[in-house]
């Protein structure tokens, strides 16, 4: 038998007092409903199903092209939720597993624990459950000869239930026929007047079918409804992402302070130093040594690269590149292999070929720069003309002066060299110098006769 998810993604998140839905808020580097879908990854499931209501236009742009995704409207309660879900299935005659969108610490190795222990048991369903040495607000758990006989909400708790401390995480595995059946028995006789998920355990085991639990560590039941505990999932998840990192070889000087997104790759034998910040699709390779102070976004760092004091935003820095401190690499910035963007160095759309150097405050922009060129300090490629930005060529062996301003569109050709301090506005051919100044003028007795009549003027 097959399995089929349905993901519930259909909150407002009200107390997370944004205008954004609650499934689309990120942490570690993912939406709450990129990682629900992750989790249910773990299953290879035959088809996934999301539920969606809350600023559904938004939500569905974010869900993946191969799942049905379908709407909640109005949305009342989570046993109305599930069944909206199963429209979007196409084969019942599966292991249905249904996963809330608010959940990220839910473990792969839990989901398919559950749905093992499901099918061995022959279960028509499996609730997913935790421990809690305070369960107050949660269903509690009701066990019979090991069996569930009963989800009991708070309210509805005798005295004796109440010291339960086994508790529902709304994550469940269902024999998807006697879901969808026992869901159309489901009423509102309610409080909130909603149709309850829970309601249909009751039913099940009122009918004779064997329902069963599976206890998961504690964490893995919290669920996000605040801002705050959107960071505390967070700090959880960025535990488990650099705790993961170091078992497989990576170095981490401080992981407390390190921040790395669950998509980025790092592989063994890197380092990453204090108060270093990883996003995105970023990935570094053996050798490298990134931080500390480095944010880097969607960018590559090649073998034994450093990088240090400094900002990437979707850069590529080549096998022993260096890169800061203070610098910032911006799109389309690349290092090829051995450059160097030193210290208060600006690159933009360019690249910067092998072993050349820009070594301090200079800014790089639109730009090719061929192999073992330096570029003097305080360099500007000026490519903009107010309307469009223009393209700079620079050579391999080239000599670029300090202060030198190279306006673009220009050519400095092979082995050229410009003169320090020199506007550089017309091509530079190969093995030429290229000097643009004003001849100096030095007037004798200058200071005396500045010095005479600032004390003139204070007379």
């Amino acid at each position: 038998m097959g399995t089929s998810v349905v993901v519930l993604a259909a909150g407002k998140g009200t107390r997370m007092r944004t205008d954004r839905p609650k499934s689309l808020h990120s942490v570690a580097g993912r939406t709450l409903l990129a990682w629900a879908l992750d989790i249910a990854s773990a299953l290879d499931p035959e088809e996934t199903s999301i539920v969606i209501g809350h600023d559904a236009d938004t939500v569905a742009r974010s869900c993946p092209p191969d799942a049905s995704v379908v709407i909640q409207e109005p949305q009342l309660g989570t046993g109305h939720a599930v069944q909206v879900g199963l429209d979007g299935l196409t084969n019942l005659e599966t292991t249905v597993v249904i996963i809330p969108g608010d959940m990220p610490l839910i473990s792969k190795a839990s989901i398919s624990k559950l749905v093992a222990t499901h099918r061995k048991d022959e279960n028509a369903a499996t609730v997913m459950t935790v421990e809690l040495e305070d369960p107050t607000g949660y269903g509690r758990i009701v066990r019979a000869d090991n069996a569930v006989t009963a989800i009991v909400e708070e309210r509805d708790c005798s005295d004796d239930e109440r010291t339960i401390e086994e508790v529902n995480t709304s994550v469940y595995a269902f024999s998807g026929s006697l879901l969808k059946a026992a869901l159309e028995n489901v009423t509102t006789n309610n409080d909130q007047g909603e149709y309850y998920l829970t309601d249909v355990i009751g039913i099940l085991v009122a009918q004779g079918h064997r329902v069963g639990a599976v206890v998961v560590p504690s964490v893995e039941g919290t669920g996000v409804n605040t801002q705050r505990q959107l960071a505390d999932v967070g700090a959880v998840l960025r535990d488990r992402i650099n705790n993961a990192l170091m078992d497989g070889g990576v170095s981490m000087v401080d992981p407390s302070s390190t921040y790395i997104d669950a998509d980025v790759q790092v592989d063994p034998g890197a380092t990453i130093l204090p108060s270093t910040m990883l996003t995105g699709s970023t990935s570094v390779a053996s050798g490298a040594v990134v931080g500390p102070n480095v944010e880097a976004h969607d960018s590559v760092i090649g073998t034994d690269a450093r990088v240090r004091y400094a900002v990437l935003d979707r850069a590529r820095v080549g096998s022993k590149a260096s890169v800061g401190p203070y610098a910032y690499l911006r799109p389309g910035a690349v290092l090829e292999d051995g450059a160097k963007a030193g210290t208060y160095v600006e690159i933009k759309a360019s690249v910067v070929g092998r072993n050349s150097k820009v070594p301090h405050l200079s800014y790089i922009g639109d730009t090719e720069i061929g192999e073992d060129t330096n570029i003097g300090a305080a360099t500007v490629t000026v490519n903009y003309d107010g309307f469009t930005k223009h393209k700079t060529k620079i050579g391999d062996r080239v000599r670029i002066g300090s202060d030198t301003m190279l306006v673009a569109p220009v050519e400095i050709g092979d082995d050229a060299y410009t003169g320090a301090g020199s506007v550089i506005t017309h091509d530079v051919p190969g093995g030429a110098l290229g000097v643009e100044r004003s001849a100096q003028r030095n007037i004798e007795g200058y200071a005396d006769k500045h010095r005479k009549r600032s004390e003139e003027k204070a007379d």
